[in-house]
């Protein structure tokens, strides 16, 4: 990869969670930090498997799933670039608890468990963790929510809305195009790949959305955002 340090300063600290960092300690993060590139379908940890490190997606994305008994898979969300993941194997000690496979060619920034360790002792950097920690607790909370009180179609747009803000880092500029199958989004949602499309085309009859290959364009942001409020 032929970004410098500054540029990867630059891209990174777009995401809300990593710009929203002082600047000393996402420059001590980039510091300590290899570069790992990955190919589509090549797992970046598997579950169960003992914590290697605290990961920064600079291209690519990641779908985050661990499979059902019946060997289905459930995909539980999609790790884009700009975003982190891996820090709660670091901090817990425990095995991880889902895969993170690459959905298509990417790069990653690992820090490794003793530069993190390192890291967690600048408060900065810790009471950050803190926060990244309480945004995925919040997406959690939000999903269990969704999946007890509220209509199939209702949380298809609210799921398209997160995924459209970046996922658990929720940039305050959605983007009007998800990069997301059908399949993948009704695997998110625990809904059968029928039971997507049947809700899908009433969204695009209504003009909310639009359907392209591997994607789903959001044609009414504010239509959406209605549908999605509702209870």
């Amino acid at each position: 990869m032929a970004d410098s340090k500054d540029e990867l300063l630059v891209n990174l600290s777009r995401n809300p969670w990593f710009g929203a960092l002082p600047l000393a300690e996402r420059k001590a993060m980039l510091a300590v930090a290899d570069t790992v590139q990955l190919r589509t379908g090549e797992m970046l940890y598997r579950k169960d498997a003992v914590a290697g490190g605290f990961y920064g997606v600079v291209q690519g994305a990641f779908k985050i799933s661990t499979l059902g008994e019946d060997g289905r898979e459930g995909i539980l969300s999609v790790v884009e670039a700009g975003n982190w993941l891996g820090e709660a194997s670091l901090l817990d000690g425990l095995p991880r608890p889902h895969d993170a496979t690459a959905v298509q060619a990417s790069v990653v920034l690992v820090i490794q468990p003793q530069a993190f360790k390192r890291l967690m002792q600048r408060t900065a950097f810790a009471r950050a963790i803190a926060v990244l920690l309480c945004g995925r607790l919040r997406v959690l909370y939000g999903m269990v929510e969704d999946a007890m009180l509220r209509s199939t179609r209702t949380r298809i747009a609210r799921r398209l809305l997160t995924l459209a803000r970046g996922d658990a880092t929720m940039a305050s500029d959605a983007r009007a195009s998800v990069a997301v199958s059908q399949e993948a989004l009704a695997m998110m949602l625990g809904i059968t790949r029928q039971t997507l499309s049947k809700e899908l085309k009433v969204l695009v009859r209504d003009g909310v959305l639009g359907l392209g290959y591997g994607r789903i364009e959001i044609v009414a942001m504010g239509e959406l955002e209605v549908r999605g409020a509702l209870a």
